[in-house]
């Protein structure tokens, strides 16, 4: 490397043996702040302006017709001068600013050391904090660096700059702008990595010190990094500028040696690792704002529902979207979006479920909401249901997403949001921790005024449809009030055929279980013993609960051969067994046991029913009398129809075969009991239906493939 200039050789020895922690100290000890403030970042934005328009291009044709910038973006330029009283700004900052540019200028050319020129520089801006250290010195190596490439790009067109560019031997430059391609290209990495930095550098300056003190432990390891960060940026200014003043000033033998590159490379590499390192702890410290931010509104929405309000309009923009620049709704009736004002004083009942929300629910949901609205002078069509979203923000939101949501929103009849973003973060963690939703659907209900009337409608929903309008906790004890245990609060309307065979005083069977065997020996025998006890007997097949492909292929084979009425839809078996559960969950919020409550003890024995392997069987005429058992048990009843048909002529057909099957009845049993976990909450005591014994609870994983 003879050709090399002996500065070059000497400002890599001292770059290399040069002690970090010394170099610190000496920079550490010319930091004085006076507390002197200005508009840091649009000083910044204003040196981004020149290095952007100033970006050298590697071929002649590249350097010439490269002025002229576009109308738009002078007045964009001139807009940023006109803000923030920036001529106020540099008046204060232009003699800093001069000074150091000469300084740079001065020791470049004459063969100064890197370190010492940097420590020059940094005793000039000691009186300003980090952040203003590097942007004024950023802005002082911006007026010359553009004040090159204006004389670069104009010297062919403008007389003036053709003559300043003889001058500093630009030309030449030009001439040779292939073989400077690697110094150019060096430069630029270089420049826009000490951007980066001081774009980081007054981000950690800018973060609002409500949520982020310089005491907390993300922003300590930070400001104990930006000194050093600040010195390679300037000590990577000094060098740039060397190389500005070295193609102007050092001839053909500068130009041809490409050691500069290399060390602009180097400092490069070095740069972009502390802004790496910036960026980590800067994105650590995006957390914590955050954080602090999100449970700052989460707190503010617990008071908020707490209050009591006059309407209902604090409480719905604070859950689905705060300002009023946005219709945040989406109509499924119109299919257009929507103002939450269309939902002012009215009861509200807020669906809440993940993006993929079951189909089931959904058809049941809307079945009901559509008779309701059928006669809108009815008062429990008075209320409105909006779809709430919970999409787990940890999931990147893309197409197909998009496509899933649309698709479920447009098959909604109601409202919902218009996309789940309008969801803040803090509504979402109040709706898990508050609301306790866990993947399973939930009804949350506001009355007009926006207070919670029931933190969960959809057992009522289930049990008594629309009926339970207003769906508060009142109205659901006073409906349990109504109720006894029969056919219909046990079967509702789940097949339109089960109210005329009550009217008609027939007797109705409803049984389950997949054992087909036992389903078509079952079958047979009641209809023998209905046929030999002169009744008229309705049998109904309703499945088991979580119907699979299993039931579909029993409800044929009972179909093909004729051996009762099934539920045609799935979809039906479904809802039969979801009531029964969601009756259970309504007992149990209202702190109903086995023990004290008689329905109670009815429902978990059909569930308890569903539990087991084999099949069962309800029997019940009109609205009276029932008897149940299990499969084996019914059966055996029926095939020793003969011992008691006699007790049935005159007791009548229900009592005497409730009077056989106590006969018939084991204290030894094994009662199964299998609830939802994900629904509601399940108490730590449960008696057995037969026996009122505490039962034995298990824990248990299913697949819901057949």
């Amino acid at each position: 490397m003879a050709g090399v200039p002996q500065k070059t050789r000497r400002e890599r020895t001292v770059f290399a043996a040069s002690d970090e922690n010394v170099m610190m100290k000496q920079i550490q000890a010319t930091h004085a702040p006076d507390g002197r403030e200005f508009s840091v970042k649009l000083l910044l934005q204003i040196v981004e302006d020149i290095f952007h328009r100033a970006t050298p291009a590697p071929g002649i044709t590249d350097f010439v017709q490269h002025q002229g910038s576009h109308q738009a973006q002078l007045y964009e330029l001139e807009e940023k001068v006109l803000q923030n009283g920036f001529n106020e700004m540099i008046d204060m900052l232009s003699h800093t600013i001069s000074k150091i540019s000469c300084e740079m200028s001065c020791k470049c050319s004459g063969g100064g050391d890197a370190h010492a020129t940097t420590l020059a520089i940094f005793n000039l801006v000691s009186n300003y904090s980090w952040d203003a250290k590097v942007v004024v010195a950023l802005a002082a190596f911006a007026l010359n660096y553009g004040e090159f490439w204006l004389v670069s790009q104009l010297y062919l067109t403008n007389p003036l700059a053709k003559a300043v560019a003889l001058l500093k031997q630009l030309p030449e430059i030009i001439e040779r702008a292939e073989a400077l391609k690697p110094k150019f290209e060096a430069l630029t990495n270089l420049i826009r990595a000490m951007t980066d930095v001081a774009k980081c550098i007054v981000e950690f300056k800018e973060l609002p010190s409500q949520y982020i003190t310089p005491d907390t432990p993300e922003m300590l390891t930070a400001t104990a990094h930006i000194p050093t960060a600040v010195y390679w940026t300037i000590r990577s200014i000094v060098a740039c500028t060397s190389q500005i003043v070295g193609l102007t000033g050092m001839g053909h033998e500068y130009i041809a040696s490409t050691t500069e590159a290399w060390e602009l490379s180097g400092l490069a590499y070095k740069v972009s690792n502390i802004h790496s390192h910036l960026v980590k702890q800067l994105t650590l410290c995006f957390q914590h704002i955050d954080e602090k931010r999100h449970h700052e509104a989460y707190l503010t929405l617990v008071r908020l529902l707490e209050s009591v309000h006059i309407d209902n309009m604090k409480i719905l923009k604070a859950l689905i979207y705060a300002k009023d620049d946005q219709l945040p709704l989406f109509d499924g009736s119109t299919k257009k979006r929507a103002s939450l004002d269309l939902l002012r004083r009215k009861s509200v009942l807020l669906l809440i479920s993940d993006l993929e929300p079951s189909q089931e629910e959904l058809l049941m949901l809307q079945q009901m909401y559509s008779e309701a609205r059928e006669q809108p002078g009815r008062a429990e069509s008075q209320y409105e249901i909006v779809w709430l979203p919970v999409m787990d923000r940890s999931t990147p939101w893309n197409e197909t997403k998009k496509k899933q949501y649309e698709d479920f929103q447009s098959s909604m009849p109601w409202y919902s949001v218009y996309q789940p973003s309008l969801l803040d973060v803090a509504v979402i963690r109040y709706i898990k921790e508050v609301w306790h939703f866990n993947k399973k659907a939930l009804l949350v209900v506001l009355d007009p005024q926006g207070k919670v009337v029931n933190p969960n409608a959809i057992h009522m929903m289930w049990i008594w449809g629309s009926l339970a309008f207003p769906f508060t906790s009142l109205r659901e004890e006073g409906l349990w009030k109504e109720e006894t245990w029969k056919i219909d609060l046990l079967a509702d309307n789940i097949d339109p055929a089960l109210s005329s065979w009550i009217q008609q005083g027939k007797f109705i069977c409803l049984y389950g279980g997949e054992d087909i065997e036992w389903i078509r020996k079952f079958t047979a025998t009641a209809k023998a013993v209905a046929k030999d006890a002169r009744i008229q007997l309705e049998m109904l097949y309703v499945g088991k609960s979580n119907p699979k492909e299993k039931a579909r292929k029993i409800n044929g084979v009972i179909v093909n051969e004729n051996l009762s009425h099934v539920l045609p839809d799935l979809t039906l078996i479904w809802f039969f067994w979801v009531r029964l559960e969601s009756m259970w969950h309504s007992k149990v919020q209202h702190q109903r046991t086995a023990d004290n409550d008689p329905i109670m003890q009815e429902i978990m024995t059909m569930l308890s029913f569903d539990g087991s392997d084999q099949g069962w069987a309800v029997i019940s005429k009109g609205s009276d009398e029932m008897a149940k058992a299990k499969g084996d048990t019914i059966l055996k009843s029926f095939v020793d129809f003969e011992s008691w048909k006699q007790s049935a002529e005159v007791k009548g057909f229900l009592p005497a075969l409730n009077d056989h099957l106590h006969e018939l009845h084991s204290p030894s049993h094994c009662n199964r009991l299998i609830l939802p976990g994900a629904t509601g909450s399940i108490p730590e005591r449960i008696v057995c239906a037969e026996c009122g014994r505490p039962m034995e609870k298990f824990i248990m994983y299913r697949c819901c493939t057949d």
